[in-house]
């Protein structure tokens, strides 16, 4: 018994499966029968659908919590400083002699 490949389903093969899960005439089962795809990923897909649908008729912006805000110039700011760091501790490891000057 050999296993199926991995199939990768286009957007909108997963919109229409979807949709004819949100309509509700077929069960999971039938459907699952009908698009060769497991209940689970119906299931999945679905759920997807409903909290993506408000998006379609708005354009609001999410604020995904898990992407902060970034502040460029602080970034800059601190690869400068620890630039600096790197510097005074490879010259004074070097006057030491604990550091190679091959590197």
């Amino acid at each position: 018994m050999s296993k199926r490949p991995r199939r990768n389903h286009s957007p909108a093969f997963k919109a229409k499966v979807a949709l004819a899960a949100v309509k509700g005439e077929k069960t999971l089962a039938e459907l699952a029968q009908q698009f060769d795809v497991h209940p689970n990923q119906i299931t999945t897909w679905k759920t997807q659908l409903l909290e993506g649908a408000a998006g379609v008729f708005g354009s609001e912006a999410k604020s995904d919590p898990a992407t902060p805000a970034v502040d460029v110039k602080t970034l800059h700011a601190k690869i400068g400083e620890l630039t600096l760091s790197n510097d005074f501790l490879s010259g004074a490891l070097s006057k030491a002699g604990l550091l190679s000057a091959k590197r």
